[in-house]
């Protein structure tokens, strides 16, 4: 892997550090020797083709494999300066870690109640205190002044533009201090779209994000810095801005942001 900023320092304000990152799926090699760093307070995308190891990269970082029988990793992860894999309780790891899938992942709940979950187990039982992180919530991920009047009704009925940003929403009340977010908007039309990458430029002041895209413009216009999977290895970490002038190092990279594979 190629670090085109720098590729001998070690960035001394990494929020998260992988070293020699390897996921295999029994005997698929999903992620060979991944070693990269996630700054504080950036947006770190990663784009490839599919099946290059994005979406096992966010798996790993959130432990993910501990549901997963045949999903093995090995090589190191540090959140925050610890070791995720000696982190023993699980919930606590997630509660700072907040994940959105590709397709909006709907409780069987209300829209209040999908949002208030998370303070709840935290145990958070005021009403009052529910109803400033419910209003919080909602407005970070632009959905507030659509839903502030139905928040009663099932969330499952909203449109999929709005279930994803009430997911982004769910994600938020957990407080976290890292997002990760796996292709958010493959399930949403580019009006929302546009909405939610304006709501995640406000959201890098105050948490970390990691955005996996099939998407290489989108990449462009939201992420400080571009990380390249391709064939389950990180051919490449650069400053987005020289990414996409064409000062990657790697002609792999150029050849796949100016489209001649993917």
């Amino acid at each position: 892997m190629v670090d085109a900023g720098n590729t001998v320092a070690r960035v001394t304000d990494a929020k998260v550090a992988v070293r020699d990152l390897t996921v295999r799926y029994g005997a698929h090699v999903a992620l060979k020797d991944v070693s990269l760093e996630i700054r504080e307070h950036e947006i770190l995308g990663i784009i490839g083709p599919a099946n290059s190891g994005k979406t096992s990269f966010l798996r790993a970082i959130n432990r993910m494999d501990s549901f997963t029988p045949a999903m093995s990793v090995d090589g190191t992860i540090e959140f925050a300066g610890r070791d995720v894999r000696e982190i023993r309780n699980l919930y606590a790891l997630r509660r700072r870690i907040g994940v959105v899938f590709p397709l909006p992942v709907g409780l069987p709940l209300s829209v209040y109640d999908n949002v208030a979950l998370s303070p709840r187990l935290r145990g958070i039982r005021k009403r009052a205190e529910l109803d400033v992180i419910v209003e919080r919530c909602l407005t970070r991920a632009a959905l507030w002044d659509e839903v502030k009047d139905r928040l009663k009704s099932l969330g499952s009925l909203l449109s999929g533009g709005q279930q994803q940003r009430l997911t982004i929403a769910r994600a938020l009340s957990q407080d976290p201090d890292l997002l990760l977010l796996d292709e958010f908007s493959i399930a949403v039309d580019p009006v929302t779209t546009m909405r939610i990458e304006d709501v995640l430029k406000e959201l890098k002041k105050e948490v970390t994000i990691v955005l996996v895209t099939n998407l290489v413009q989108q990449a462009r216009r939201l992420a400080d810095r571009t990380a390249f999977f391709l064939m389950s290895e990180c051919v490449e970490v650069a400053e987005t801005e020289a990414f996409f002038d064409g000062r990657a190092k790697d002609p792999r990279s150029v050849d796949y942001v100016e489209g001649r594979f993917g």
